[in-house]
């Protein structure tokens, strides 16, 4: 995508908008294991392997995909409540943050850039994976699938994530880690950076229109300086205000949030 590669050579950053699941905790096997309990409890047939190349996308994105049309409008909401209530009550208590995720929030934050969430999971889940992850002080901007109409690969959400920012999309960067995330950020217009671990491929993750790629958030923040974030921070490029603030900043990250 030669556009994005374009953009992300020029302009400072302003902020960096993160994908949760896969990106910073270590879920979707667990997410995949919920679906196909939840389709097959409903009498459909999913294998492992397709459901998890699924995860990513929103409910209403992936229920479609193992459930046929003529029935989808009887049980998806039945369906979608059953694998809520299960992945809270089974998966969510296995969830656990990837290495160094805090650290690299930090290091944002020390290089002036803000930090939004962008998630298709339900604001409560969301809660549950800043806990995991250790972050729920350190975020500025939240968006679940609750602030948005369509979920991923649709780019709902990350437009409500850069209007709550007040940015527009060339001053903010997108991290995720599944080909969904890359082509909703791409539809609203934002650069994208891939990370592994996650279990996506990295030929599909750049195919559907990842910059660069990492391994996981450890590896963003070891190789932060020359990462195409790195050289344009406001750090890096001289624009910190004494104190190390961003221009523009709010001084209280807890006022800019919504969500769950």
């Amino acid at each position: 995508m030669q556009h994005a590669e374009e953009a992300a050579m020029s302009g400072v950053l302003k902020a960096v908008i993160f994908d949760v699941d896969g990106t910073l905790v270590d879920s979707v096997d667990l997410h995949a294991h919920a679906w196909v309990e939840a389709i097959r409890h409903f009498g459909y047939h999913a294998e492992f392997d397709a459901v998890r190349s699924q995860i990513g996308k929103g409910g209403d994105q992936l229920m479609p995909v193992f459930v046929p049309e003529k029935d989808l409008d009887r049980i998806e909401d039945e369906l979608d409540h059953f694998r809520h209530e299960l992945f809270a009550r089974k998966y969510m208590p296995k969830v656990r943050g990837f290495r160094r995720v805090r650290g690299l929030f930090q290091h944002l934050h020390a290089e002036g850039l803000r930090i939004a969430l962008a998630s298709s999971a339900k604001g409560d889940e969301l809660e549950c994976y800043k806990r995991a992850a250790e972050i729920t002080d350190l975020v500025d901007v939240e968006t679940s699938s609750d602030d948005a109409e369509r979920s991923k690969p649709h780019p709902d959400i990350f437009e409500a994530a850069l209007e709550r920012l007040g940015l527009p999309a060339e001053e903010a960067v997108v991290v995720g880690d599944s080909p969904w995330d890359a082509k909703a950020a791409g539809r609203a217009g934002l650069t994208v950076v891939g990370v592994l671990c996650g279990g996506f491929a990295e030929q599909d993750l750049r195919k559907a229109g990842c910059a660069e790629i990492f391994r996981d958030p450890e590896d963003l923040q070891r190789r932060f300086a020359t990462s195409l974030i790195g050289k344009r921070s406001p750090r890096a490029m001289g624009l910190l205000q004494p104190g190390g603030s961003q221009p523009g900043r709010p001084s209280a990250r807890g006022a800019s949030r919504i969500g769950a």
